[in-house]
């Protein structure tokens, strides 16, 4: 039996339920009347090689000092700023990263979100990956995540499995985010495809967290029946 991109999305959304993805905290930007997007920009980069339980840390920190807006980042102590994000590690680097594109996004677009991202999808992913430190993942979820525009992200977890399934598809980080976009793009609407690709990055994630680890917990996958890789049955 293949398994397919819409039978995986299908299979792990009767398994978890919709995941709802990316978290934010809407009731600070509402009190705050600032920017929502801003968030998931400063979560996709914090949570670089790091658990989202590190990021949450971190972003109730910035969120403490008022903090999660374009302008604040750039005016920001640097030092502060690096205390602030300790949590999410790798902190200096990813602090000059925040700088970075808080400085572009308010010297470019006066940090107006709208005009970043009402724009051409090639040009703003291009723009994103010109950034120090923004490389394809981190670029296609600000896309996604934030934008609202329909690209699918891949990370470590989708290309684990895109190996041991296998998917009929080779394993670099573009090939993967063709196949799934093309076979996904034939059976749901273009209007359907951002809100699809948000579900089933979330659920793949999910879904390597709890079962396809470094060390699989195969006899519990819902996916035992698809995959190649059954060592521990």
């Amino acid at each position: 039996m293949n398994l397919t991109p819409e039978k995986l999305y299908n299979i792990l959304l009767k398994k978890n339920g919709p995941l709802y993805w990316w978290p934010i905290d809407e009731s600070y930007h509402k009190k705050n009347n600032s920017d929502s997007r801003f968030e998931i920009i400063v979560g996709a980069i914090l949570t670089q090689n790091t658990a989202w339980s590190n990021v949450e840390r971190a972003l109730d920190n910035l969120k403490s000092e008022n903090m999660l807006e374009i302008k604040k980042i750039k005016e920001l102590n640097i030092s502060k700023l690096r205390y602030l994000i300790k949590s999410s590690g790798f902190f200096n680097q990813k602090a000059d990263r925040l700088k970075e594109i808080s400085n572009y996004l308010k010297n470019k677009y006066d940090g107006n979100l709208n005009e970043f991202f009402n724009r051409g999808i090639n040009e703003i992913r291009n723009e994103l990956l010109s950034i120090n430190g923004i490389g394809p993942e981190t670029a296609d979820s600000i896309i996604l995540y934030a934008g609202c525009i329909p690209i699918f992200v891949v990370d470590a977890y989708t290309k684990r499995l895109c190996k041991r399934i296998p998917f009929d598809t080779k394993l670099s980080y573009f090939e993967i985010q063709n196949y799934f976009q093309k076979e996904l793009s034939k059976v749901y609407k273009s209007d359907e495809l951002t809100k699809i690709y948000k579900e089933l990055h979330a659920q793949i994630v999910i879904f390597g967290k709890n079962y396809c680890k470094k060390k699989p917990l195969c006899k519990k996958c819902p996916l035992k029946d698809y995959c190649c890789f059954k060592n521990n049955l």
